[in-house]
């Protein structure tokens, strides 16, 4: 078990869910974190254009992503010369679970002339000076341990926000190296995760959706979420997350949290 995903080599759309996507709440669902990365995956090989990058990737989760058999579509929904729309759909036997659009942009070239001080900065503390925290999981194989975990502020068992650095161990799909967009999806969905408010024990809280905008791509293995989890007493969350690598931030990520008692 060497990736979260296996190609099927007789239908290219058709992906094995290996037990890597195994999520915290059912042995028998997904963390939303692999599919969603995977649909990335897809929607970065969709009739690819030289010069053009993903800037934006929202991902509708339609309800609990089985460990079964996946197969993953992507279409140009809107071309354009200097931005287009692809619609992208995860689909079970029974039918879809995710669907999501992304927005990819025309790169400029030359670079534009943008002062450096208006550009995005700052930083957070790196990987090398977090700390590991056990994953509040019953399940001996899922994402937690397909992923390295580095705290520098904040735990999984610590309410509140937190900033905390994460490191896919394994690629999406087999044979393949992890995209810069793969990662930054893929650690995105924790957003909720590290930064939870709730007792673990007691609650849930399962994102619906999960939004990703970047304005650069990150750099390195390591992505960094700086999240705050805000809750409502009527059961309706909200996760939105800072994004950084080692050099700097690099976007910023949003989850719906459905609340509730387990």
């Amino acid at each position: 078990m060497e990736s979260f995903y296996v190609r099927d080599p007789a239908h290219p759309d058709r992906y094995e869910s290996t037990d890597l996507t195994r999520g915290p709440w059912s042995p028998d669902a997904q963390h939303a974190g692999p599919p969603s990365a995977l649909i990335a995956h897809v929607i970065e090989r969709c009739e690819p254009r030289e010069g053009f990058q993903v800037g934006r990737v929202a991902v509708e989760i339609l309800g609990p992503v089985p460990l079964e058999p996946l197969t993953v579509t992507a279409r140009v929904a809107r071309p354009g010369r200097s931005v287009e729309l692809i619609e992208a759909e995860v689909r079970t036997a029974k039918g879809p679970v995710l669907r999501a659009n992304a927005w990819r942009f025309r790169r400029s070239d030359p670079p534009l002339d943008i002062p450096e001080a208006m550009l995005p900065s700052g930083a957070v503390p790196g990987p090398a000076e977090g700390v590991e925290s056990p994953f509040p999981s019953l399940q001996p194989v899922g994402f937690h341990t397909g992923i390295d975990y580095r705290f520098v502020s904040g735990t999984f068992l610590e309410p509140g926000p937190a900033t905390c650095w994460i490191r896919l161990r394994y690629p999406i799909v087999a044979d393949t190296t992890p995209s810069p967009l793969e990662r930054a999806v893929a650690a995105a969905d924790s957003g909720n995760g590290v930064s939870s408010t709730l007792d673990w024990r007691e609650y849930l809280f399962i994102n619906t959706d999960l939004t990703v905008s970047l304005h650069r791509m990150p750099e390195g293995e390591w992505v960094c979420l700086d999240a705050v989890t805000s809750p409502q007493p009527h059961g309706i969350g909200l996760t939105e997350t800072a994004m950084y690598d080692e050099i700097g931030p690099v976007g910023r990520a949003t989850q719906t949290l459905l609340l509730g008692r387990r």
